[in-house]
């Protein structure tokens, strides 16, 4: 409706629409009534499209010539400098960071750590023991010994300790059970937690052909024993003490358990050499002497010891009189040799009696 008015051309003296056949094709009208004077139908035919519509239409939606150019240059230019903004970005620096703001925050509380008791371990647990010198007081003349002290002796001064008396062959000395193995023998077992941490003993009988030496025996009972009860943490009674002794030792350790078998709970008769009043008597502490009194009783010899022949007619008495005893055969002869093949055996033995509730931690 609104383009068919506008198409209609007026006459401005009746003020009345001429009848025509215009139609409105783009930007002009084309009409055939001669009504209308040339000069309005040439009018009518070029006037631009937007000319004609209304005033509304125009203002809304037809911009002038001069806009649409400053439009095109605008983008031209724009397009232009745009490569240019962007190279004058990229060589700018990088901003700084605005420095931080003061924020109060509270202190961050860390709890002390609680402080856990962690022992140290003792370097004596992997340490061999020690050996010392000393002397007993005995008749005129003090007895020489050496003492073997177990694996953290010092370190453990409340500990009370089994004790070990071995004694030497005729013509040596104390240092005999030294040589053949019985320290190292019994750091072994101590410290390989096979055995408790014990003493050892090693009296000097060097005076067997002297007064010294004939009443080695009663010094050794009534002096050397109470003397290292009194200077060393020994556990002094029967259960923890024990004897042996090697050759004529081991003659002295068979008098003392016949003698005297309520004072140590174990005799070692290492290849005893028995004396001829001892054999003569044995039989007789045997019938006297109830079977159930008897300490235990180790019993060795070599199938090629000169003493073999009465160490096995030992043995046959003891069986005979029922008193218990664990009795060995081995090879070889009387000598140091054989000793050495089987002292740790014969520490074990003697340890075995003292059980393994306190043994190194």
């Amino acid at each position: 409706m609104e383009q068919a008015e506008a198409c209609t051309p007026v006459n401005k003296k009746s003020r009345r629409p001429f009848r025509s056949s215009a139609l409105c094709r783009g930007g002009g009208i084309r009409t055939h009534d001669p009504r209308v004077p040339n000069a309005v139908r040439y009018q009518l035919r070029y006037t631009p499209k937007f000319a004609v519509q209304s005033s509304h239409w125009n203002a809304l939606n037809a911009p002038s010539i001069i806009v649409r150019m400053l439009t095109r240059q605008a983008k031209r230019q724009i397009a232009a400098l745009l490569p240019l903004l962007f190279g004058l970005w990229a060589c700018q620096p990088a901003p700084t960071p605005p420095p931080p703001t003061s924020t109060f925050a509270p202190p961050l509380i860390i709890p002390s750590p609680v402080p856990t008791s962690t022992a140290t371990p003792l370097t004596c647990l992997s340490q061999p023991g020690r050996l010392e010198n000393g002397e007993a007081p005995t008749n005129n003349s003090p007895t020489l010994f050496i003492i073997y002290l177990p694996p953290c002796y010092d370190q453990f001064p409340d500990q009370h300790y089994p004790v070990l008396y071995l004694l030497n062959g005729l013509t040596y000395t104390a240092d005999q059970w030294v040589r053949i193995g019985a320290p190292k023998a019994a750091d072994y077992l101590i410290l390989s937690r096979q055995a408790v941490p014990f003493i050892i003993v090693f009296p000097d009988d060097r005076y067997w052909n002297s007064n010294q030496g004939i009443y080695f025996g009663e010094f050794l009972v009534n002096d050397i024993v109470p003397f290292i009860n009194e200077n060393f943490r020994t556990l002094p009674d029967r259960e923890h003490q024990a004897l042996g002794g090697l050759s004529s030792g081991g003659r002295w350790a068979f008098h003392i358990a016949f003698t005297r078998p309520d004072l140590f709970g174990a005799i070692g008769l290492h290849s005893p050499a028995v004396s001829a009043d001892d054999r003569a008597a044995v039989k007789f502490w045997l019938t006297n002497f109830p079977a159930e009194g008897w300490p235990l009783i180790y019993l060795d010899t070599g199938d090629n010891d000169h003493e073999r022949g009465y160490n096995t007619l030992l043995e046959s008495l003891l069986t005979e009189y029922g008193v218990a005893h664990e009795w060995h055969l081995n090879t070889g002869a009387h000598d140091e040799i054989y000793w050495s093949e089987n002292v740790l055996e014969y520490l074990q033995w003697y340890t075995s009696m003292w059980g393994t509730e306190n043994l190194l931690p």
